[in-house]
């Protein structure tokens, strides 16, 4: 098991390389369900503003 850890001799360059990954995938997912969450309510604000009747907006 050491041996993979070791990854050869190369683990100093390639767990950094994992982790800066991982780290970006993390972000990248984040990121997407904020801007859903902020597209949703968007959507649903100008829906509500669509049916709501021309006297009360």
């Amino acid at each position: 098991m050491s041996e993979f850890f070791a990854m050869g001799g190369y683990a100093a360059f390639l767990w950094p390389a994992y982790a800066v990954t991982l780290l970006a995938v993390v972000v990248n997912v984040i990121t997407a369900q904020r801007a859903h969450a902020a597209a949703r309510a968007e959507a649903r604000r100008r829906l509500e503003m669509e049916t709501m009747p021309e006297h009360e907006r």
